[in-house]
């Protein structure tokens, strides 16, 4: 009999803003991050309307971690202080490992129209947080994509997406946390059973329409975030069709101290962080 991942609880983000007042929705993160570990938070961006992003992200300080930026519409711009320059668009990826520190402006390149997208924070386990930052901008065309015998379209960002017919590398590989990124669009009356390593924490964020998961007696509709079980087969389908993100992770097992943005193992870590960055040192 085949065991599926179990749905563990479900989640809806909450308003939030971040960088000079950009409006957001906060998935997850802060509190009890450690049920999501390897990830530390995912956050829902989205409107046409200029006033709640064009103040972007000026210019911050990472340090211990990953952010991965994965743009649906709209178009941001990167620079660092490592002199990288990069224009986030509509299908692409950012992937920026901050590890030891990495300064950095995310500033949108459009003043109408819509921009929505998600970023995600990857943990780095405790021997590399200290390691050379660096970062990766990752084109449209350079993320594979296909199209499944249901014709589930696969957008497949990070990882192998491997449902027992069709077998796709992401674009991006990470040792450690393994990370599996990938986006589907469902259309009505489809399903999709993409294969994951048993020990991999497993999320679904659902962006629009809604999906069915065995055992679950109702849909899981638009904005639900849902944590799964760490091991058996994972199956979606979705009546009406949707939109869903699926990303899961090798889970680091280490503690979680975070100071804004700064994510290390322990709290000495973090105070040494802060001097860094008060003596201009974090990126030294």
């Amino acid at each position: 009999m085949t065991q599926f991942r179990k749905v563990l609880s479900l989640h809806t983000g909450q308003p939030a803003s971040d960088g000079a007042g950009v409006k957001l929705t906060r998935i997850f993160g802060g509190a009890g991050v450690e049920r999501f570990d390897p990830f530390l938070m995912l956050d829902e961006f989205g409107s046409e309307n200029p006033d709640d992003y064009i103040a972007g992200f000026p210019p911050h300080p990472h340090r211990g971690f990953e952010t991965v930026t994965y743009m649906l519409e709209g178009r941001m711009r990167h620079e660092d202080h490592l002199g990288n320059v990069g224009l986030l668009q509509g299908g692409g990826v950012q992937w920026m490992t901050a590890a030891k520190g990495i300064i950095h402006s995310e500033m949108p390149e459009q003043e109408e129209g819509v921009m929505r997208g998600f970023q995600l924070w990857l943990n780095l386990p405790g021997k590399h947080k200290l390691d050379p930052a660096s970062y990766r901008d990752i084109q449209p065309a350079d993320i594979p994509r296909l199209k499944t015998a249901q014709g589930v379209e696969v957008v497949v960002i990070a990882g192998l997406f491997d449902d027992g017919t069709v077998k796709q590398t992401g674009a991006v590989q990470r040792p450690d946390t393994e990370p599996y990124y990938f986006d589907f669009h469902l259309p009505a009356g489809t399903g999709i059973t993409p294969k994951l390593p048993d020990g991999h924490r497993a999320l679904l964020y659902v962006y629009d329409g809604s999906v069915e998961l065995p055992g679950q007696t109702q849909s899981v509709g638009v904005s639900k975030l849902v944590r799964l079980s760490d091991e058996g087969e994972l199956q979606l389908s979705s009546e009406s069709g949707a939109r869903v993100l699926l990303i899961a992770g090798k889970p680091l097992g280490e503690p979680i101290v975070q100071y804004g943005p700064f994510v290390m193992n322990t709290r000495d870590e973090i105070e040494q962080a802060l001097r860094d960055f008060r003596d201009d040192r974090l990126t030294a």
